[in-house]
């Protein structure tokens, strides 16, 4: 789910990180995946994924903002928060190397990177490790197209096992 307000303050909040700016009202992307999978979560509770766009390396914790956004269109939300989990870019690289700025994209999203990610390879989702297939967003069609990136790293491997 996307929360942002109007348009023009979707607009703010982009054009602002372009100026290595943050704003008080980001541009949310809400994912509930307890909502389909049971797996994520104890009985009768649900697990919330959220994350706002941020300059590349910021340090900056946006959760009060973030959970605020929400709040704005799903009032009760924060009362309902039990425990989370926050990270940074900064962490986030730590995390994952991969994730170089924290940038969960993996990379530019233009035209080159959506054929030609994370190199140019006739299989991008192959590694030198028979046994070891990529399928992040690091891999086409990339970061937004969530789900089709390891839906091909997985009919890459079964290519491989014919």
């Amino acid at each position: 789910m996307h929360v942002g307000g109007t348009i023009e303050e979707i607009n703010n909040h982009e054009t602002a990180i372009w100026r290595g700016e943050t704003t008080s009202k980001p541009f949310v992307l809400v994912a509930q995946q307890s909502l389909f999978d049971d797996t994520r979560a104890p009985a009768g509770k649900h697990t919330v994924w959220a994350y706002c766009h941020v300059p590349n390396g910021s340090t900056e914790d946006m959760s009060e903002r973030i959970e605020s956004q929400i709040e704005r269109f799903a009032p009760g939300f924060r009362s309902r928060i039990l425990a989370r989990h926050t990270m940074n870019c900064a962490q986030y690289e730590s995390y994952d190397m991969n994730y170089i700025g924290g940038d969960i994209a993996c990379g530019a999203n233009d035209l080159v990177q959506f054929l030609m990610r994370p190199f140019p390879s006739w299989d991008p989702y192959a590694t030198p490790n028979p046994r070891l297939f990529i399928g992040s967003s690091s891999t086409p069609p990339g970061a937004g197209v969530h789900g089709m990136c390891g839906f091909w790293a997985a009919q890459s491997a079964l290519r491989s096992m014919r």
